[in-house]
């Protein structure tokens, strides 16, 4: 009966039931009963590349990025291609200062779902850190333009799209800077003809 149950997708369907109520134990900010919701969910059906990033995502959320990161390459040993995964181990990289790795889940992520601002956002703030202001802006107004759209019904994106909005204004004195820099350095014409 089990491998019929299993063949007909009655476990699967159970699974998305546990998964369903992990997630709306997340939003109501039960982290506990979130995470025991997704293990069961796991337990339920092992093969969905998604269970394992929710819960990475989860267990991020909760503190312990050891753990995170271990579901999250879970995830991705299944479908490399899963999103939060790679957006998560893009997290956990940026946070230890592993901005090239960072950098390479992110652009990962963001293939994958390109108008994601979440990701446009840390893809700004990395490419900051490796000092490429003109790409951190970039992303970052791309991210803004995401957060604005969702502003009027959420109050978090208007937290988020004042803080993209800060970052642009200071990647433009950076850029800003870095264009003076490299105009002291080049010589002028009438030095060139000298």
């Amino acid at each position: 009966m089990a491998r019929l149950t299993a063949r007909l997708g009655m476990t699967r369907y159970e699974a998305d039931e546990y998964y369903r109520i992990a997630l709306d134990s997340f939003q109501k900010k039960k982290l506990e009963e979130a995470i025991n919701n997704i293990n069961s969910a796991i337990d339920m059906y092992p093969r969905r590349a998604e269970y394992y990033a929710v819960r990475g995502y989860f267990r991020l959320q909760d503190g312990t990025p050891t753990e995170a990161g271990a579901d999250f390459d879970q995830s991705l040993a299944i479908n490399p291609y899963e999103i939060l995964a790679n957006f998560g181990k893009g997290v956990i990289a940026y946070n230890d200062k592993e901005y090239d790795e960072a950098l390479t889940y992110f652009t990962n992520a963001w293939a994958a779902q390109p108008d994601r601002a979440e990701t446009l956002y840390y893809l700004g703030l990395t490419f900051h850190r490796q000092r490429d202001n003109v790409q951190a802006k970039y992303y970052m107004s791309q991210a803004a333009d995401i957060y604005e759209k969702l502003a009027e019904n959420d109050r978090e994106a208007r937290k988020r799209m004042r803080n993209a909005d800060k970052w642009m204004s200071e990647f433009d004195k950076l850029i800003a800077e870095q264009l003076k820099r490299e105009d002291v350095l080049q010589p002028s014409a009438d030095d060139a003809s000298n």
